[in-house]
């Protein structure tokens, strides 16, 4: 974020007890392709100066992954 502080959903993997993780393995055999479980979760971001953000997207490209920055607590 550059401006602003807001309030977004986050999509992490869901933890998941047997009898989901089963039902899931049931409808990936049923339609023939993986499913992945999410857990939305609410998460205020923090605003970054631009020299922050830059060094947050260049580790983002570096890792091949997607970064927030959230407010701590």
């Amino acid at each position: 974020m550059t401006d602003k502080e807001e309030t977004t959903m986050l999509y992490p993997l869901a933890t998941l007890e047997a009898d989901k993780l089963d039902a899931i393995k049931s409808l990936e055999k049923d339609i023939g392709s993986p499913v992945v479980a999410l857990a939305g979760v609410e998460a205020d971001t923090a605003t970054l100066p631009e020299d922050q953000l830059k060094k947050l997207q260049e580790l983002e490209e570096e890792l091949g992954v997607v970064l927030v920055a959230v407010r701590p607590n």
